[in-house]
């Protein structure tokens, strides 16, 4: 199966988008408008994650799987990965497994595992999450709450009404399965030998993925760059979405110029 996608540009080399547990491919219009002019921008939506079946198995070799699918569509034999949270942990996987397909690797409010090895913290995770979608609130009824926990300090007044509404149409059967596959990511063996240019981009105000867990990253992967965006919570990409741009443009545009 080959996952929907949203398009923007027709020019330069591919970048590739991928959104977190909570996202729809919709939340990347501030960088789709912005790198749509001198890029191919594609924003994938996660298999099953409403305009895509949910797929027999969701894990992260089964993305990275469906994320070359994505790119063989495309014409995009090598592509820029920029990923959010779990979708930068797809994007983890798929450098790891296929370094030449690989152009750079931009991660936000991300990790190289979720949680720790004895399997309890990520079981209570799950059951946290899952409780009230067992009561019967529904992802349109849990959207508020989870949204508000994620932002920093005075997002863009658009950031939240717009992540309520993406994590509202993701189907609760797909959601499930995104959480127990969340809570099976580890990759750390990987960081080390990754050779393709890395930036780790993280919100100040971020408690998820926090900026020392993303700079302790960013210590295990030779050469990695380091950007963090003041006053931005979790979902850095909408709440500061020019400071967002500005960073990975920066990122960007040096590689180019590096290979001009």
């Amino acid at each position: 199966m080959v996952p929907f996608a949203l398009f923007a540009g027709d020019r330069g080399e591919p970048v590739v988008f991928l959104h977190g547990i909570g996202g729809q491919p919709e939340l990347f219009r501030p960088q789709l408008a912005e790198f749509g002019r001198t890029h191919r921008c594609i924003a994938w939506e996660m298999p099953g994650y409403g305009r895509t079946t949910l797929p027999a198995e969701t894990s992260f070799a089964s993305l990275a799987a469906a994320l070359g699918r994505l790119m063989d569509r495309a014409a995009a034999p090598r592509a820029h990965l920029v990923g959010h949270s779990m979708g930068g942990m797809v994007a983890l996987e798929f450098a790891a497994a296929h370094p030449e397909r690989v152009r750079s690797l931009a991660i936000s409010g991300s990790s190289a595992a979720f949680g720790g090895s004895s399997g309890a913290w990520q079981a209570e995770f799950i059951a946290k999450r899952t409780r009230p979608l067992d009561e019967g609130r529904g992802m349109a009824g849990i959207a508020p709450d989870v949204v508000d926990g994620l932002l920093g300090d005075a997002p863009d007044p658009g950031a939240r009404p717009a992540a309520i509404a993406a994590m509202s149409a993701i189907p609760e059967a797909s959601y499930r399965a995104a959480l127990s596959c969340l809570v099976t990511f580890d990759r750390r063996d990987a960081l080390p030998g990754l050779a393709m240019p890395v930036l780790l981009l993280a919100g100040s105000r971020d408690t998820v993925a926090s900026p020392e867990l993303m700079k302790k990253m960013q210590s295990k992967i030779p050469g990695a760059q380091y950007a963090e965006i003041e006053g931005a919570g979790h979902l850095a990409n909408i709440e500061k979405p020019q400071a967002f741009n500005d960073a990975l443009g920066g990122f960007l545009g040096a590689l180019e110029q590096k290979a001009a």
